[in-house]
């Protein structure tokens, strides 16, 4: 028998992503502590003060803690749980200056990424999972431009042991990650939240959309992310990688905290910093490395001129710096300006180099007119190239190497530009870590220049 059916309507067009994200709730509040041990009453270490605001979960309070005088916004939840985060002041959330701007930078996004999933590592290191990573969860310390920022509202966060599985839904709906929907998670689920969070800052619009919870949800399970619509074509291939790897639904395939730390759009600027250093550490006379020359021959004990992994964990060792492996293997990374997994001697005497070294102007100028071949007062693209290539680096991101330092966005770096990204505090954390964990115990034994 034939039986004729009529045609189905044709679906309706899917509405087009907002222009701006929308905030959304929290859901699943669980009523459990994530506090383990038996704390004393908040007032008989705190004097309460004004109210501060009124969350979804209960109201935040100005509080003194008495014996330091130090102040905190204390906030009261469900069954008389508190939290506490130092710092009560504020200059409002990421969720607001990314309403403002429409989106970030890439070079002001992978800064606020180097925050957000710092966050992360470090609370997944200490056993905890956050839950309800989203802009409206990271708070401006104050109004400049460059704003310090601070995670709040730990309200769903929940300690974990390798291997937990976790099975209640929580979270908000943009953020939340497909496994934790299907009711089988675990901490890679916080590192979802956060490439949905930098997707967010690059593009100023959500990867999954949908009129409602239901259909954003159904989208996180099963759409596909638009890397095709403007902004994305003129966003990086570092940064889209980094995005489509965070965004992966397989959270075994999913990258780490430490891994997206870890990617070369995160950290685009070490190369030619790393290189700059090289530099003024081979124009420096033998006494002005003594010290260090010395340091690299104790460290290297079967003179190969290369330090290896075993030989650098065994000499932080033997000078006092108690360091795990994973970050010895930072240490070992920063140095490693080729990623030949050694450190030779040019690359031990830059990553050991005293600060005031790379702040005199004529080893800066050094430095500089190295790259700057052809002495146009700009370090061009095609300049940085044959310095990569004198350097034995490679699957460099030229791009991001530029951009980094590029304050003017011509495509190109000049003197000043050059100074201010050599003498920029954050970036200078590797190098000086390496030198302070490698001194301690052995600044008394002899002269570290």
């Amino acid at each position: 028998m034939i039986v004729n059916e009529k045609p189905k309507p044709a679906d309706p067009p899917k509405p087009k992503k907002p222009h701006n994200v929308k905030r959304m709730m929290s859901a699943g509040l669980q009523v459990d502590s994530v506090l383990r041990t038996k704390t004393g009453h908040l007032k008989e270490y705190y004097n309460l003060g004004q109210k501060l605001g009124n969350g979804q979960f209960g109201t935040t309070f100005l509080c003194v803690e008495k014996t330091t005088g130090k102040e905190y916004a204390c906030k009261s939840i469900a069954k008389r749980k508190l939290l506490t985060r130092e710092g009560c002041g504020g200059w409002g959330e990421l969720f607001d200056r990314i309403v403002k701007r429409g989106h970030y930078s890439e070079k002001q996004a992978a800064e606020l990424t180097r925050t957000i999933v710092g966050v992360i590592e470090a609370c997944h290191s200490l056993g905890v999972m956050h839950r309800d990573l989203k802009p409206e969860n990271f708070l401006f310390v104050n109004e400049e431009e460059d704003s310090p920022i601070k995670t709040i509202d730990f309200g769903l966060s929940i300690f974990f042991k390798p291997g937990d599985i976790f099975t209640d839904v929580v979270g908000s709906p943009y953020y939340v990650a497909p496994e934790v929907l299907c009711k089988r998670y675990g901490p890679e689920a916080d590192v979802w939240s956060a490439g949905v969070m930098i997707y967010i800052l690059l593009s100023g619009v959500p990867p999954f959309w949908g009129e409602s919870e239901q259909e954003i949800f159904d989208e996180v399970l099963h759409g596909d992310i638009d890397f095709s619509s403007d902004p994305w074509p003129n966003i990086s291939e570092s940064a889209t990688d980094l995005v489509k790897k965070m965004l992966v639904r397989d959270p075994k395939r999913r990258l780490t905290a430490h891994e997206v730390l870890c990617h070369p759009w995160v950290q685009p600027m070490d190369k030619l910093k790393k290189m700059a250093l090289r530099v003024i550490a081979e124009s420096l006379s033998e006494e002005e490395i003594a010290g260090l020359k010395e340091m690299f021959k104790m460290i290297d004990t079967d003179n190969s001129g290369h330090i290896t992994f075993e030989e650098l964990k065994a000499g932080l060792k033997r000078y006092g710096a108690n360091l795990d492996e994973s970050e010895i293997y930072d240490l070992m990374k920063s140095a490693d300006v080729d990623n030949s997994g050694t450190i030779d001697y040019g690359e031990f005497i830059a990553a050991t180099l005293h600060l005031n070294k790379i702040e005199k102007e004529d080893l800066l100028f050094t430095a500089f007119s190295y790259f700057d071949k052809d002495g146009s007062g700009y370090i061009t693209p095609d300049e940085l190239q044959k310095a990569c290539e004198e350097f034995g680096i490679k699957d460099v991101h030229l791009e991001e190497m530029i951009r980094e330092a590029d304050q003017n966005n011509d495509g190109q770096i000049d003197y000043n530009e050059f100074v201010a990204m050599m003498q920029k505090g954050d970036a200078e954390l590797g190098r000086k870590r390496l030198q302070n964990n490698f001194n301690i115990g052995f600044r008394e034994a002899m002269p570290v220049c």
